[in-house]
């Protein structure tokens, strides 16, 4: 597929499909065309027929960043200035915005093990299986809400998914008793092969139907909104495994991450924790002799 020739004033529905035609022939996942679409649709919006600039994207940039966090915005970023380059107008592109890691998670955003817990009880109490399910499966494999459609009969049968995402494939080891609880889901709803998440159609399931059914429970899990999407869950999943064997390298390629910092923002926890930590050091002298340092 050959790239438009010729300087392109206006964005259009054309110019959008063609490149993300452009995007599958160079491999990117469905995922990552799907996000790209999705922006590109919403800056043509924005515009509104009105000739590109760089004035305009900036204001676009500036717009969207009123409403989303830098990280999100820097993702719609990565979406135009690839249409760009595509395009041959290099000179449109905006620069990220610089994000400073921080070396903890914000606790109010940090899952924890019992709210992680609560929300099972409460899909369950729901009355809602598929989702009690979906839950345990990304929370103890550590997968990607993206990668569950791997999740299929074959696969529990050997304990192991094998799993493409991001050009990468990798194996997904399930443990017994997930594959028993998996197994026992497939039979009640009489799925006999291929992908054991799906809709009443048999399709995939939508991650934006999984994450609003997640937030739905948050009330009766009494569990903070903020803290309920689904890849909160694989973040628990990391932290709990790092705990446990304190290997970067392992959790890397369980995660599918081809570089160990991305594994690092994983196993961050908040302050509070590493406060316990300080406190358990015991490095204070608060008594000499049996009296009091400060009277």
């Amino acid at each position: 597929m050959k790239k438009n020739e010729g300087p392109v004033r206006t964005i259009t529905e054309e110019a959008i499909e063609n490149y993300c035609r452009w995007l599958q022939c160079q491999e990117k996942s469905n995922a990552t065309v799907k996000r790209y679409r999705y922006y590109l649709e919403q800056f043509m919006l924005y515009m509104d027929g009105r000739s590109l600039s760089k004035e305009s994207v900036i204001l676009w940039k500036s717009m969207m960043r009123e409403r989303m966090a830098p990280v999100t915005v820097n993702g719609a970023l990565a979406a135009l200035n690839g249409f760009f380059k595509y395009l041959g107008r290099p000179e449109l592109c905006a620069k990220f915005y610089k994000i400073s890691n921080s070396v903890f998670c914000p606790e109010q955003k940090e899952l924890t093990k019992e709210e992680y817990k609560r929300l099972v009880r409460a899909a369950k109490e729901s009355k809602n299986e598929r989702l009690m399910m979906i839950l345990q499966t990304i929370c103890s494999s550590g997968i990607r809400i993206s990668e569950l459609p791997y999740i299929t009969v074959e696969a529990i049968q050997c304990g192991v998914a094998d799993v493409e995402c991001k050009g990468r494939n990798r194996k997904v080891f399930l443990t017994k008793k997930l594959c028993e609880l998996l197994k026992k889901y497939s039979a009640d709803y009489n799925i006999t092969s291929g992908m054991i998440f799906i809709s009443r159609t048999g399709r995939a399931l939508d991650r934006s139907n999984i994450w609003r059914d997640m937030k739905a429970l948050g009330q009766l899990a009494d569990v903070p909104e903020e803290k309920i999407f689904p890849h909160n869950l694989r973040h628990l999943f990391a932290r709990s495994f790092y705990s446990l064997q304190k290997d970067l390298s392992r959790l890397a390629d369980i995660l599918g991450h081809s570089d160990v910092n991305t594994t690092r923002i994983y196993t961050r926890e908040s302050g509070n924790v590493h406060v316990k930590i300080l406190e358990q050091l015991d490095l204070l002298v608060t008594q000499y002799n049996g009296i009091p340092l400060l009277l």
